[in-house]
C-alpha cells in the first residue's frame, strides 16, 4: 500500500461469520493427512464457541493427592474452566499474491483476528505492535516472500465530554445493578449453632444413649444438606458425686435461617425447638425409654449451659413394672413434640388430664449460638444515631433549663418590683422605721 500511495486495492478484505470462512490451522486440527481436507459448515460454526475442558477420569478414581496447585499454567489450563461462549470472529485477511493472481484462494492469509463473546470483550490476536517489532509473515510459493506486519489501533480517541458521559452511563448501570443484587438478597436471620450433649444423670439404668431432633417453626429453613437429627454413643455410668452421670460430649451443629415475613410488631418470632428422648440398652439388648425432654434454642448469642429435666410416660399397675425389668418395653410417646405443645395442635387450651408421668434425670447441654443479620447493623447505627440525637437534645435541654430559672427569677424580680411600687408611700415609711426601731 506504499507503494501505490494509500489507494484503494483488493489485498486488504475481512471475513465474518456470515461468511464461510474458519482459520483450520489455528482452530481444529484434522486427522486425515491429505492436504484436500477441507472443513464442513458444522466444523465452522463450531469452531467458534470454546468447549469445556472435559474431565475423562472415572468417578471412583481418587483424587491426586501431589500438585494440587499448579504454579506454571499452561494456557490450554487456563481456557480448560471456560464456560461455553458463543463467539462473533471477523478476520482481517491480505492477498498476497503477485499482481496478476489476485483472488486465489492460496494467496490469502490471515492478519489479524478480531473476536468478541456475548460479555462484551472484544480480543484480538495478534496484539497491537506499532511501537514493538513487526510481526513476520511467510508466504508459499516460488518466491517465498516474508512481510513485515504492524498492527496499530487507528480510532480516534475519545473526547473529554464523550469519555464522561461513557463513565457516568456505566456509574448508573452499575449503580442500578447493585440495587438489583440487594433486592434479591433476603432480609433474614442467619444462626449457626453449636451443642453438645454433655451428660446425663438421675436415671435407672445404665448405658444410655440420647436420640434427639430439631423441629423448625414456620420463617425458618435450613439447607437441604443439613442434617437435623442424631443419635449419640451409648455411654456407661460412673459415680460423680452422689449421681450417676453419664459423659458423652458429642458435638452436633446447624446452621438455620430465619425471614420475617409479617412486619407487623405484634408478631413475635418463634425459635427452634430440640426435642430429644434418653434410652438404656443393656447386655441383653434390652431398650427403655429413661426420659423425654426439650430444649428451646436461646433468642441470644453468646455460651450457655443448660440443664433440661426430663419425663417419661407412667403405666401403673405391677405387670408395667414388671414388663419394664424384665422385657424392657415401656410406654413410649407417639410423637415425641407431645413433650411441649404438640406442633398439630390448633386450639387454645391443651389438656392432660388423666396422663400419667414419672420424673427421672436430666440431660446437660453446651450451646454456642451465633447470629448474623443485616438489621443488627442497622440497629446498631441506628442506635449510635440516636444517642448522638438524644446528647446534643441533652445538652440543649440542660441550656433550655438554666435560661428557663434566669427567667423566672428575672419574672418574679420585676413582679415584686411592681408590687412595691403600687403600695402606699407611708406604709412603706411605716415598715423602714419598724425596722429601724426594732434594730436599735
Amino acid at each position: 500500500m506504499e507503494k501505490a500511495k494509500r489507494r484503494r486495492n483488493q489485498r486488504i478484505f475481512t471475513y465474518t461469520d456470515f461468511d464461510r470462512f474458519t482459520n483450520w490451522e489455528e482452530q481444529a486440527q484434522s486427522l486425515m493427512t491429505s492436504a484436500q481436507v477441507r472443513p464442513t459448515f458444522l466444523a465452522e460454526r463450531m469452531a467458534n464457541i470454546r468447549h469445556r475442558r472435559q474431565e475423562r477420569r472415572p468417578m471412583d478414581s481418587n483424587i491426586t493427592k501431589t500438585r494440587l496447585v499448579v504454579w506454571e499454567p499452561s494456557k490450554e489450563f487456563k481456557n480448560s474452566h471456560i464456560v461455553n461462549t458463543s463467539m462473533q470472529s471477523m478476520h482481517i485477511m491480505a492477498d498476497l499474491g503477485p499482481a496478476g493472481k489476485l483472488g486465489l484462494k492460496e494467496n490469502e492469509y490471515v492478519l489479524c483476528t478480531i473476536r468478541a463473546d456475548s460479555s462484551g470483550v472484544i480480543t484480538l490476536k495478534p496484539d497491537f505492535n506499532n511501537d514493538g517489532e513487526s510481526y513476520r509473515l511467510g508466504t508459499e510459493g516460488d518466491k517465498r516472500e516474508v512481510w513485515h506486519i504492524y498492527l496499530e489501533n487507528a480510532s480516534a480517541p475519545i473526547c473529554t465530554e464523550e469519555k464522561e458521559r461513557e463513565q457516568r452511563m456505566y456509574r448508573d448501570l452499575y449503580n442500578r445493578h447493585k440495587d438489583y443484587l440487594n433486592s434479591l438478597v433476603v432480609q433474614r436471620t442467619h444462626i449457626p449453632c453449636l451443642y453438645f450433649p454433655v451428660s446425663a444423670q438421675g436415671y435407672e439404668y445404665d448405658n444410655l444413649y440420647v436420640h434427639f431432633f430439631l423441629e423448625l417453626p414456620n420463617s425458618w429453613s435450613t439447607a437441604s444438606f443439613q442434617s437435623l437429627s442424631g443419635v449419640t454413643q451409648t455411654c456407661r455410668t460412673r459415680t460423680f458425686g452422689k449421681d450417676n452421670v453419664a459423659f458423652f460430649s458429642y458435638p452436633f451443629s446447624f446452621e438455620s435461617f430465619f425471614r420475617k415475613e409479617d412486619e407487623s410488631e405484634a408478631s413475635l418470632p418463634l425459635w427452634p425447638v430440640l426435642y430429644f428422648k434418653v434410652l438404656s440398652l443393656d447386655f441383653w439388648q434390652r431398650h427403655r425409654t429413661e426420659g423425654y425432654g426439650y430444649l428451646v434454642i436461646p433468642s441470644t448469642p453468646g455460651y450457655r449451659r443448660v440443664t433440661c429435666p426430663t419425663w417419661r410416660p407412667l403405666q401403673t399397675g405391677t405387670v408395667a413394672e414388671l414388663r419394664r425389668f424384665f422385657i424392657g418395653g415401656a410406654p413410649e410417646l407417639e410423637d415425641i413434640s407431645d413433650v411441649r405443645i404438640p406442633s398439630t395442635f390448633k386450639g387454645d387450651r391443651l389438656s392432660r388430664f388423666g396422663f400419667r408421668t414419672q420424673a427421672t434425670g436430666s440431660i446437660t447441654f453446651v450451646l454456642n449460638c451465633l447470629q448474623h443479620a443485616r438489621a443488627f447493623v442497622d440497629s446498631k447505627t441506628l442506635k449510635k444515631r440516636r444517642q448522638t440525637v438524644l446528647d446534643q437534645l441533652g445538652g440543649h435541654s440542660e441550656l433550655g433549663s438554666v435560661s428557663n430559672v434566669l427567667e423566672a427569677f428575672h419574672r418574679a424580680r420585676k413582679r415584686m418590683q411592681d408590687a412595691r411600687e403600687s403600695l402606699p408611700q407611708d406604709l412603706i415609711n411605716t415598715n423602714a422605721s419598724f425596722i429601724s426601731e426594732s434594730s436599735a
